[in-house]
């Protein structure tokens, strides 16, 4: 929806690739990865404003916000965790065959672990193949949180799944989602994700199946919903309603911004066509033609500042609001899953104590049931504090860099009209100044 030419955008999570040293040959330096946000944070102000008679026109302010973030603090550093695995998606291509045109990205590695035969590897990777990588994931650690990806069907006709900004939308969303896996003390070291960073080629892997790999996500995939589960426990009840309001607020959010957006570019439009009037009104003036030629300079400078804060909020604002909704939907589907372990658990419980069986202790399968259960509790929980933390710190940077943004667009608006004040006094009558 943003008006304009689509710009690129940040990376997000940790460091690009190419500015970290291997930890194999690092010395001194540590290699922790530091938030990509605020380098668009000041993009607004990037450009100088000038007025048609080239005065320059002074954006700083005293109250200029544009170290927000560096006066925020924010913890990216997830538990002081020591990361040794750092993962980079970008240089998206197209690749037109006379089958189909699909985009690839290059999918970048750095690590020191011994589970890597080398310390580096590049492979390019298509959206399928990250889509394979996260059935994957779910299949073989039922039990965790697996980040989500950027939806896959478009709207044909609305969006182009092969312009610019589409292409680095979604480049955007995948580095996200392969960042967080990377990131992750469990995911991080699953056999799929070693294959899909070190493979050259996956489709071999696919085709195989890795049915080796996919043990404990079989012991959990026969569990359907032929149990019913009494009640779900305090805990997790309360995560389940806390995720239904999230989702509501956020919704009604994203409803919003929408339309706040569309209103903007129509302003935008408007404002356009605003500035081109008084430069044709100029040039049929005497000693107005100074003032009013700055005046369409302003108007031109806002309509720059506007069109930049709407990019921002559609690029950088609503995705994150996307990726969250989706995040729900993969949390609500853990907690589904434990549901029908814990009632398969309940259930043989009950058949056992309706059998009276005579032999003391409990049946194995029992156990091993409520072996899952316990599992299944362990690793949301731990999930749950790891997606909470994720979520307060998305938040803070993304509300923090939305009030930069704003305070930045609305400090050139008034920095433009403040510069156009000189002009208009200097063709006061000489008179009215004595007065």
């Amino acid at each position: 929806m943003s008006a304009g030419t689509p710009k690129s955008l940040p990376s997000s999570g940790q460091k690009s690739i190419q500015d970290i040293s291997h930890p194999l040959s690092a010395e001194d330096s540590a290699l922790t990865p530091s938030p990509d946000l605020g380098n668009t944070i000041s993009s607004i102000g990037e450009k100088d404003l000038s007025l048609p008679n080239g005065t320059p026109v002074d954006t700083s302010s005293p109250a200029s916000s544009s170290s927000l973030l560096n006066r925020l603090q924010l913890d990216d550093d997830l538990d002081g965790e020591t990361r040794d695995l750092f993962v980079t998606v970008d240089d998206p291509k197209k690749h037109v065959s006379t089958m189909e045109t699909y985009i690839t990205y290059r999918v970048s590695t750095k690590t020191s672990r011994t589970e890597f035969d080398l310390p580096e590897y590049s492979v390019r990777r298509r959206y399928q193949d990250f889509d394979w990588l996260r059935i994957k994931l779910e299949e073989s650690q039922p039990t965790h949180l697996i980040p989500p990806l950027p939806e896959k069907f478009v709207m044909k006709g609305v969006v182009d799944r092969f312009s610019e900004e589409f292409v680095e939308t979604r480049r955007k969303a995948l580095d996200k989602f392969l960042k967080r896996v990377a990131d992750h003390p469990v995911l991080s070291f699953n056999d799929h994700l070693n294959v899909f960073l070190s493979a050259k080629d996956l489709n071999a892997y696919k085709r195989q199946g890795l049915a080796l790999l996919t043990k404990m996500g079989e012991s959990v995939k026969y569990v359907t919903g032929g149990y019913k589960l009494r009640a779900r426990p305090q805990e997790f009840a309360a995560m389940g309603e806390y995720l239904d309001v999230f989702t509501q607020k956020l919704g009604t959010i994203d409803r919003i911004a929408q339309r706040i957006i569309k209103e903007q570019s129509e302003y935008l439009v408007e404002l356009r066509d605003y500035g081109p009037v008084y430069s044709g009104w100029a040039s049929s003036e005497g000693e107005l033609q100074e003032p009013l030629d700055g005046v369409s300079g302003c108007v031109s400078n806002c309509s720059t500042a506007l069109e930049e804060l709407t990019e921002d909020m559609s690029e950088d604002f609503l995705p994150v609001l996307r990726e969250y909704v989706l995040y729900i939907e993969s949390m609500k589907n853990v907690l589904k899953k434990r549901d029908q372990v814990q009632a398969e658990y309940e259930a043989k419980l009950e058949a056992v104590a309706f059998r009276k069986e005579e032999r003391t202790g409990v049946p194995t399968d029992v156990e091993k049931c409520q072996d899952r259960v316990e599992c299944f509790n362990a690793d949301l929980k731990a999930d749950w504090d790891r997606w909470q933390n994720n979520k307060r710190q998305d938040f803070r940077q993304l509300l923090t860099g939305m009030a930069d943004k704003n305070i930045h667009y609305y400090e050139k608006c008034l920095a433009a009209w403040e510069s156009i004040i000189p002009l208009l006094q200097e063709k006061q009558d000489p008179k009215t100044d004595t007065n």
